[in-house]
């Protein structure tokens, strides 16, 4: 699987992944914290203000084929 963070790519395999998401969400308390589609998935950092712009931010992603990974209130 291949992970995106920042700028560089990573290669792991799912279990490890998921440990990283693990961790990811709880840096990011609302907003998008990842983003996968297929076997390549994008860890964001992606902090709203409001219910409106994460369901906004969350739509247009949807629209490009993503999985959004978030957290809400």
């Amino acid at each position: 699987m291949q992970i995106k963070i920042m700028n560089r790519l990573y290669q792991m395999g799912r279990k490890q992944y998921e440990g990283l998401l693990q961790t990811a969400s709880e840096q990011v308390p609302f907003g998008i914290y990842a983003v996968e589609k297929g076997e390549y998935a994008e860890l964001r950092n992606d902090k709203c203000h409001s219910i409106t712009q994460l369901k906004a931010l969350t739509r247009q992603f949807k629209a490009q084929g993503f999985k959004v990974l978030s957290n809400g209130r």
